[in-house]
């Protein structure tokens, strides 16, 4: 029975080749952006971390309600005290990023992700190296002999996979480091990590209330989360009886290691994509069953005679069904091909090292089971309605319709239905994706307080005992921007410790004189160690006062500029000029005097924060970086430059690598790289959605100016002018689109705060989004309405009326 309903089916489906064709081209396009973001989904959200019993792993943090920290990190010897401590964990491992540097003389040095990590973690995550083995608790002490292990990537690039590199000396960081091991392939934790080197040799040198460690615990067996809390508490007030200066009001908590891995704002993301392109398939869908519909109505005569022959309706429902679910079928492999641009869409243009390694989305067997189970699905909800109302009417009505092939209008509400919710839901996607493509384009247009056009940006890395005396970080940083200043087209330099846009610096709560507060109510400001010239070099405004000399700002003379929020913050409407700060932190108790206030900048481009925060800007020598931040003002094009600068830092010290080289306008655009591509990928949504709404409105205005061809006839016939006839077909196809817009408005007016969160200055509910949208619909409807009503006006009265 099944077969002949499929050869059937088959028979009348290619019968109508543009009928066919049609339907499928408009389901596929909804399957494939469907399987393109359930690949997305699936790859961040459904598939299991790599870890094995992941949901024992917790992640831990501190808190401190006073100071206002929420989820801080962890101080390495608080670390040791909680791993020696706990009764509910059955390891705690700790890690923390460091940059390493790789310079063993058979290429360039070259600067990695690294991470210090204690000797277990691995072992607790369950996953051992692929060559080599594992850190051993004698690798992780004071004055053990260095060790390193490699990731799969820089085994294969720097060593083109040698077997014997296990046992091999390598320089990191300017030491030498026996390498004992290789990770799995794409195995980069805990993102996009390297290198990994044993933790306490450098936690050993930090203080207590120094909070920068990640600490993961893997529970035991039988222990929930909520005794795991406890167990945390209980250790955290031990710890702040034993060493209140340090621990006082500090607390430790945890949480779940997927909401540590996926944060609510992708999730939240995802979700919204995943939403819209659900709305795509019900709008496709929709497009299909007025197909249907229309189609059932011209076979309405034939299906009439099936049941006379004694055809059952159930028998003939399931027939119209397996064709409907035929053409869901057919649509598989060109929604496959929309799937594969998709997902290369999305790749491309994500930057490298933008999504974790444990991250992967591709169109493997779950995605093709996705997609066959979607079309089958979508195939019985657009061909049921059709269906039961082909077989609804009597037969001894359909047989009294003869030859016309009609149903009558009096169903033709269903169609019109149809159309009036494809209309909505497209209404709906046009705004979300008018939204963040404003989003996008503020962020593109958003004033970042200097000009980036002119602007070379790189970082090198001063690794080994060379450069651990800060005078000596001071010295080769001060050398290195003297050649780049010498170089022909540099018109200004500096290095700090932070790359405008790019991240770094520092900074801390701060005493003000004069101006005493509560402990812990210190203002916090943020510090960036700067060489001379970052005022030159960015193109900031000195608003008041002076800048720091050459001499000044070469040397620690607690000598500072301030920009204008920290001038506002701290001495409001005062003069802060020749007034004193300090920051509350012990390593740099040098009290600074403010000798002139600079222009706001943003030292950072993110997604949604655009906040400027406070700042003061320092002599270099008070808080050198190993990883320290150039940035050159060029005459020209920047990127020209690349090589000369390079060549610069090699002439000072052919050590240290460089890396992150970018000119600041590509670092700028590559901060917000997320709202185009979101921008890009709800445009098109929106798009399809726009397309498939005129078809439909187009499709049902054709159907019905053929079902009423005697009416207007009649219309003319009596003095009806051709005007008058195009007005009635378009005023009925802005009735259908005027309603759908209305509940698209209120349906979106209710689904768009969901995503406030991501969006950057524009409102969920924004009036020019919400109205721009309405009326280009609108105007989409009416010309989706004159073509239909072009031809009702070319009836021809006395054909008509003879027809009949």
């Amino acid at each position: 029975m099944l077969l002949q309903d499929i050869r059937y089916a088959w028979r009348s489906l290619t019968k109508t080749p543009g009928f066919t064709a049609i339907a499928v081209a408009c389901l596929a396009l909804g399957i494939g952006i469907n399987t393109t973001i359930f690949s997305v989904v699936d790859g961040v959200m459904i598939k299991p971390y790599p870890y094995p019993d992941a949901d024992r792993i917790l992640v831990l943090h501190s808190h401190n309600q006073r100071a206002g920290v929420n989820r801080g990190g962890i101080s390495y010897l608080n670390y040791r005290d909680f791993r020696d401590q706990t009764t509910t964990f059955d390891s705690l491992a700790a890690f923390s990023m460091r940059s390493l540097t790789i310079s063993d003389g058979t290429s360039e040095p070259e600067r990695y992700v690294g991470q210090t990590v204690t000797w277990n973690l691995f072992e607790l995550l369950g996953t051992p190296p692929i060559l080599g083995r594992n850190f051993v608790p004698d690798d992780d002490r004071p004055g053990a002999e260095p060790v390193v292990i490699l990731s799969h990537e820089v085994w294969q690039n720097r060593y083109a996979g040698d077997r014997n590199i296990v046992g091999r000396s390598i320089s990191v960081n300017a030491r030498p480091h026996t390498v004992i091991g290789v990770m799995p392939e794409r195995f980069a934790f805990p993102e996009n990590t390297r290198l990994w080197v044993t933790l306490a040799p450098y936690g050993e040198k930090t203080a207590r209330n120094v909070r920068y460690l990640q600490v993961f615990g893997r529970m035991k067996r039988g222990v929930t989360a909520e005794q795991a809390a406890a167990d945390l508490t209980a250790m955290a007030g031990r710890l702040a009886e034993a060493y209140p200066a340090e621990n006082r009001d500090w607390g430790a908590a945890h949480r779940l290691l997927s909401d540590w891995m996926l944060p609510a704002q992708p999730k939240l993301i995802i979700l919204s994509m995943m939403g819209a392109v659900t709305l795509v398939l019900f709008v496709a869908c929709s497009n299909v069953a007025n197909l249907l519909l229309a189609r059932a109505s011209v076979r309405h005569r034939e299906i009439s005679i099936r049941a006379a022959l004694g055809a059952g309706r159930l028998r003939i429902v399931r027939q119209l069904l397996t064709e409907s679910m035929m053409i869901g079928l057919f649509s598989v492999p060109l929604g496959i091909v929309v799937a594969w641009g998709g997902l290369a869409l999305m790749d491309s243009s994500i930057p490298p090292d933008s999504i974790p390694y444990f991250i992967h989305w591709t169109l493997d067997s779950r995605s093709l089971i996705y997609t066959v189970t979607i079309a089958l699905a979508t195939g019985i909800i657009f061909g049921a309605a059709p269906a039961i109302q082909a077989t609804g009417a009597s037969l001894q009505e359909s047989l009294r319709e003869g030859g016309r092939g009609s149903a009558g209008e009096r169903r033709a509400w269903l169609r019109n239905t149809l159309v009036v919710a494809q209309v909505g839901l497209a209404l709906i996607l046009l705004i979300g994706s008018s939204l963040f493509v404003r989003s996008f384009l503020n962020l593109q247009g958003a004033q970042v307080g200097f000009d980036t056009a002119p602007l070379m940006t790189l970082r090198f890395y001063l690794p080994g005992e060379t450069y651990e005396p800060a005078d000596a970080k001071a010295r080769r940083v001060e050398d290195i921007v003297r050649r780049v200043e010498s170089v022909p087209g540099v018109q200004a330099a500096f290095g700090s410790n932070f790359v405008p846009l790019g991240g770094g610096g520092g900074g801390g709560d701060v005493f003000v004189e004069g101006k005493p507060v509560e402990p812990g109510q210190e203002p916090n400001v943020s510090m960036i160690a700067a060489t001379p010239h970052i005022r030159q070099t960015l193109g900031v405004a000195l608003v008041r006062g002076r800048d720091l000399t050459d001499t000044e700002g070469a040397s620690k003379n607690p000598l500072a500029l301030v920009n204008q929020t920290m001038a506002k913050q701290l001495w409001g409407d005062e003069d802060p000029i020749g007034r004193r700060f300090r920051f509350k932190s012990d390593t740099i108790p040098d009290w600074f005097t403010v000798v002139g206030i600079v222009a706001d900048f943003r030292h950072f481009q993110g997604n949604s924060d655009q906040t400027v925060f406070p700042s003061a800007y320092v002599p270099y020598p008070f808080e050198p970086s190993l990883n320290t931040g150039l940035t050159v003002r060029v005459a020209g094009d920047p990127a020209a430059l690349t090589t000369a600068l390079r060549e610069q830092v090699r002439l000072a010290d052919p050590s240290l690598p460089v890396f992150q080289v970018s000119t600041m306008e590509n670092l700028r655009q590559r901060s917000f790289w997320q709202y185009r591509l979101f921008g890009v990928m709800f445009l098109l949504f929106g798009v399809i959605a726009l397309v498939l709404a005129s078809i439909g409105v187009y499709g049902v205005l054709s159907y019905s100016v053929s079902q009423r061809t005697q009416e207007i006839g009649v219309r003319v016939a009596l003095g009806a002018a051709r005007q008058d006839v195009l007005r009635l077909v378009v005023g009925q196809g802005l009735k259908l689109a005027g309603i759908g817009i209305v509940l698209g408005m209120i349906a979106a007016a209710f689904i768009t705060p969901a995503v406030q969160s991501i969006l950057y200055n524009v409102t969920p509910t924004d009036p020019l989004s919400f109205s721009a949208v309405a009326i280009f619909l609108t105007g989409v409807a009416t010309a989706a309405s004159y073509i239909p009503a072009r031809r009702a006006m070319a009836v021809d009265p006395i054909v008509a009326i003879r027809n009949d």
